[in-house]
């Protein structure tokens, strides 16, 4: 498990939720919404210290310098579309997390990520099974939000610069896949189903995060969230 990439998802990710703060349908979803991004902050914490000073790696780098998946940066959108995009990322950490039980945040994330992915199941449903309105919003949310699903598992094809490099990345691809992406994709894909949606076919991936090259959304999060501690640098409180 890639601390640094994995506490950059969790922290965009619970960023992004907080955004749903006095603004999510009902006071029951604000405050579940607030709870969701407060275990991602956790975990973002515990993850980005192995790396370095947790503070520095949140407020002080550009961009460029993150390597969140590019999925976690999405905007929030409508609704639809956080439950949606909670669904893909949540039901992928559960799957690294539970690949690495010896680890001592894995081991206490799962935990607090399988309420996530159950949450995110719960409203898949009732929106996919609701009315004619909610099911065309969950619909457009999947059809946005799959091209970066790829991403989770994959390669990104710029990192293979010559054969040897390409033959090593399918490698670590075939391996991903028996422990991450099958798993994965059984879940999402039967949640889907269940709930009248159709998995998207032959959608084009997207990918950069990995390696610092993010989406317009990213910059926009970031000055807002790093606004405070750099416009007040070494200040104590």
């Amino acid at each position: 498990m890639n601390s640094l990439e994995i506490g950059d998802d969790c922290l965009v990710l619970s960023q992004r939720l907080a955004e749903w703060v006095t603004r999510a349908p009902t006071l029951e979803e604000d405050v579940a919404l607030a709870n969701l991004s407060l275990d991602l902050l956790g975990q973002a914490r515990s993850l980005l210290s192995r790396v370095g000073d947790e503070d520095e790696l949140a407020y002080l780098r550009g961009p460029g310098e993150f390597r969140n998946c590019l999925l976690v940066e999405q905007p929030n959108g409508d609704f639809a579309h956080t439950v949606v995009r909670h669904l893909l990322y949540a039901s992928f950490l559960f799957e690294v997390y539970g690949a690495h039980p010896e680890d001592g945040v894995a081991a206490k994330g799962v935990k607090e990520i399988a309420y996530h992915r159950d949450y995110a199941a719960l409203w898949t449903r009732r929106l996919g099974l609701g009315t004619d309105e909610s099911h065309r919003r969950m619909t457009a949310a999947l059809d946005a939000l799959w091209p970066f699903t790829g991403e989770l598992f994959a390669h990104d094809p710029q990192d293979a610069h010559d054969p040897q490099d390409a033959h090593d990345a399918q490698d670590a691809l075939d391996a991903r896949d028996a422990v991450l992406r099958e798993p994965w994709a059984g879940y999402v894909g039967a949640v889907l189903e269940e709930s009248g949606l159709v998995v998207p076919e032959g959608v084009e991936q997207r990918y950069g995060g990995r390696r610092g090259a993010h989406t317009e959304h990213l910059g926009v999060l970031l000055d807002e969230m790093q606004a405070l501690h750099r416009e007040h640098q070494g200040a104590t409180w």
